[in-house]
């Protein structure tokens, strides 16, 4: 609070100092300024005309401050009917577009749907493919060995029938040998 009162000390005591100083000689601007408000001044407390240009004054004056504030009124009606009218246009914008992108969402929330549906699909398909290769597989494997088990038996048979076929063949030979021997014997 010290420091406001030092401030406020200084400034009176600056001020005085300027005003002690002789007065310079004023600006052209400051001459007509003066002059106008001292003819105002006089004007106002020495009225030279009658009362009647006294009373015309006053009514003109009156009646431009009327002329002045049905002007403002208009301007100020006019802007807000525009500025409801603005308002009513740009909510009417704003609604439409509003309605527009929420078509767009629901048609891009149907496509998106439409394509989550098509991805599962295709993977259920791709899964039972899948599963359906694999027990291909699996069946393909077994009657692979089954298949195999087939071969090795058919080939211990195909041993089996060619030493049967051989041992066969031995006793056709010993059997035509005998039946010679017998037939010799028997002469």
């Amino acid at each position: 609070m010290s420091s406001l009162y030092s401030r406020s000390k200084e400034y009176t005591r600056s001020r005085k100092a300027q005003s002690d100083s002789p007065p310079s000689s004023p600006s052209p601007i400051a001459k007509t300024l003066r002059h106008e408000r001292l003819s105002r001044l006089e004007a106002a407390t020495n009225p030279t005309s009658s009362e009647s240009s006294y009373g015309d004054r006053a009514s003109s004056r009156s009646s431009a401050y009327t002329r002045r504030e049905n002007r403002l009124a208009a301007l100020s009606s006019r802007a807000e009917e525009e500025s409801n009218r603005d308002y009513k246009k740009l909510y009417e914008s704003a609604l439409s577009e509003n309605q527009k992108l929420k078509s767009k969402l629901q048609e891009a929330q149907l496509e998106l749907a439409d394509i989550k549906s098509k991805l599962e699909k295709a993977a259920q398909q791709k899964q039972e493919k899948t599963s359906d290769r694999s027990s291909m597989l699996e069946m393909e494997k077994r009657e692979k060995r089954a298949l195999e088990r087939k071969l090795s038996e058919m080939e211990e048979e195909m041993k089996i029938l060619t030493e049967l076929k051989s041992d066969n063949q031995r006793l056709k030979d010993e059997n035509g040998a005998l039946i010679r021997v017998i037939s010799k014997l028997s002469k």
